[in-house]
């Protein structure tokens, strides 16, 4: 077993968000639950997508449940045609938009030639109000952060020893840092959810949040 997946007893996820092996399922119906009453709603990739779009606008000062915007974890890219099919034909009362990483933005296109309009280019998306990160999100948040500051949050967080774990290992080895966090980030029972606002919080104290959270949150 790599050392990295070993479950983090007591180590949950930010509060109010849902873990487990039935958390995309549940997430994605509870907040579908709410779309009846919105007047945006954001459709993201998984949970973790969700803490750190939530987390960027509460830092941006917004309320989104009082603006009536919800965000909608999907449970992959691959659910994204069936999700707006679920939401309907685009009119005046709900903004549609989205955010999804580099290898999933033709089913995110896909889905959106479907259901929404032509969408031809990345540019298209954009006018859509759909965003790419590349490669992903928390590769657009290690950049916007920055190595040495990634490894001091993992430092206060008491997740450098583990960090440092990975980087010894074989595999691992010689790797760009930045790889070697993304991997980590992605390992553990909570960790990706955990570091999701941990991160966000730190680009935006920096002034530096990726474009693509900074444009979709100027979008609804």
């Amino acid at each position: 077993m790599d050392v990295t997946d070993r479950p983090d007893p007591g180590r949950r996820p930010p509060d109010g968000y849902l873990s487990g092996p039935d958390a995309p399922v549940l997430a994605t119906a509870r907040a579908l639950a709410k779309v009846d009453d919105a007047v945006a709603v954001v459709l993201v990739e998984g949970i973790s997508d969700q803490i750190a779009l939530e987390t960027a606008a509460v830092c941006r000062g917004r309320d989104l449940d009082a603006e009536r915007v919800v965000v909608v974890p999907i449970g992959g890219a691959h659910a994204i045609r069936r999700v707006l099919t679920r939401l309907g034909p685009p009119a005046d009362r709900l903004r549609v938009a989205g955010l999804c990483d580099l290898r999933e933005e033709e089913l995110f296109r896909r889905g959106i030639v479907a259901r929404i309009g032509p969408a031809a280019t990345r540019t298209d998306m954009e006018d859509l109000g759909f965003y790419v990160c590349v490669d992903d999100l928390e590769d657009e948040l290690i950049r916007a952060v920055g190595v040495a500051d990634v490894e001091a949050l993992f430092a206060a967080h008491g997740d450098l020893g583990s960090f440092r774990s990975l980087q010894s290992q074989p595999a691992w080895r010689g790797r760009r840092p930045e790889a070697q966090m993304r991997r980590f980030l992605g390992s553990g029972a909570h960790r990706k959810l955990r570091y999701a606002r941990l991160l966000v919080e730190a680009a935006v104290g920096r002034d530096a949040l990726p474009r693509p959270l900074d444009a979709l949150l100027a979008a609804v």
